[in-house]
């Protein structure tokens, strides 16, 4: 058997480095005893009264090694300990961004232990949510909507990754109500949530809130001079007219049961569309009439038409969508999930 001297050399210097760096912590550092000594200094005694001021830099600095000794739990109870101390002295915005940092560190070691598939509790995931609730809490009191968006933007998209986008649209929704001053950061949340709805099989909810994205770009992008959308106003208004069209391909809804405003949708596809429809003004003649092909081929149960389509269409079309269009064609081939 051949001995590798290089992964030998290797793995003798990774024990070296884990080796002092024990020895550095257990030297150089009792954290447990700076906290407590940190603690101590703030509780209240007769006649003398706690610098808060001195723990925030304790505190602070205690967070900032063990964050750099991978040891991101515990420098999130530093930060929440610091977060209380700006409390303490009355400063909304420290105590917003110590509150930040601790949740963003109980992030970090949530991520670390699903990435090691350690069995928990998401104890460090539940301990991040409430972290940034309560900073999103302390923006809104002291009114700053778009910081406390701008975090529920960011909870959202850790759940997201961390593969809960039942959790993280309930965020991105909170999002979009902070920003109702805003729209295109408005429309922005609104597609995320979308995309959790999706991501969950709640189509019906997901075509609800693309009806209403459509309806709000249309109010507020409209240019003062034509009246028209314009700019990333008309992106979102396209993004979300290939995706209702799929979608109402997908749920086949009845005549009986069709809502007026998804009627009034597909009435734009047929055959005898006017060529002046503001339609084909954002999403151009050449995907109208695609789209419409897309319509017709579905109501005709036409899949070999489909699949033509789905190539051509893959390129102009975002993952979500292309998605999307191949679950009408699984739809067709197999309705209700038949034979699949």
């Amino acid at each position: 058997m051949e001995i590798n001297t290089n992964d030998l050399l290797s793995n003798e210097r990774t024990c070296q480095t884990k080796i002092l760096r024990k020895i550095k912590m257990e030297k150089d550092y009792d954290v447990l005893g700076k906290y407590r000594a940190v603690s101590n200094k703030l509780k209240k005694r007769f006649l003398k009264r706690p610098n808060v001021a001195e723990g925030i830099e304790q505190y602070s600095s205690l967070s900032k090694l063990l964050k750099e000794q991978e040891c991101q739990q515990y420098a999130a109870f530093c930060a929440l300990a610091q977060a209380r101390c700006e409390h303490t002295m009355v400063n909304a915005a420290g105590e917003s961004q110590s509150l930040t940092e601790a949740a963003r560190n109980f992030l970090e070691a949530e991520v670390a232990n699903q990435d090691l598939q350690c069995p928990s509790f998401n104890e460090h995931l539940t301990a991040a949510i409430n972290c940034y609730s309560h900073a999103i809490r302390v923006h809104i009191e002291n009114n700053s909507a778009a910081l406390a968006a701008a975090l529920s933007m960011e909870l959202g998209n850790a759940l997201k990754k961390l593969n809960k986008p039942g959790e993280a649209m309930a965020h991105f929704q909170r999002a979009a109500e902070l920003q109702s001053h805003s729209p295109l950061d408005c429309l922005q949340s609104l597609r995320e949530v979308t995309s959790c709805k999706i991501s969950i099989k709640d189509y019906d909810g997901a075509l609800s809130v693309l009806t209403e994205m459509a309806y709000l770009a249309q109010e507020r992008g409209g240019s003062s001079i034509t009246g028209r959308p314009v700019g990333a106003y008309c992106d979102f208004l396209c993004h979300c007219e290939i995706s209702r069209v799929l979608l109402l391909m997908m749920l086949q809804p009845t005549p009986q049961r069709i809502r007026p405003e998804h009627a009034q949708t597909l009435e734009k596809y047929t055959w005898d569309f006017n060529d002046d429809n503001s339609t084909v003004q954002y999403l151009g003649e050449d995907l109208f009439l695609m789209l419409q092909s897309i319509v017709m081929a579905c109501q005709s149960s036409d899949l070999s038409s489909l699949r033509i389509l789905q190539t051509e269409l893959w390129p102009l079309l975002s993952t979500e969508q292309n998605h999307l269009l191949f679950l009408v064609i699984q739809e067709l081939s197999h309705p209700s999930g038949e034979g699949i």
